[in-house]
């Protein structure tokens, strides 16, 4: 099956995501390594991506639950708990009183 945002193929989840987003993950999620001066300048162009876009938030949460919607719908489906009941009990061989 083929996933297509803004008339873009989304080729795997991480794309998707991104193309939903319009920006890449690594910008909200970081790198391993990166340095204070890195993250602190990763997070000043985040905040003002947003300041840009106040939507945006929303519309990742919305993709996300487009996402699970469509690709776990299992996640979904909740059956009840059951209750074990009463559990009847016997003796076995004789009882010595």
């Amino acid at each position: 099956m083929r996933t297509y945002i803004g008339g873009q193929q989304a080729v795997s989840d991480i794309e998707c995501a991104e193309l939903a987003l319009g920006t890449l993950l690594e910008l909200w999620l970081g790198v391993e390594g990166e340095s204070a001066e890195e993250r602190a300048a990763r997070l000043d162009a985040a905040r003002d991506i947003l300041v840009e876009d106040p939507q945006m938030p929303d519309r990742a949460a919305r993709a996300a639950l487009d996402a699970i919607k469509s690709y776990a719908p299992s996640l979904f489906k909740v059956r009840p708990l059951t209750s074990p009941g009463k559990t009847k009990f016997r003796a076995v061989g004789k009882a010595v009183a």
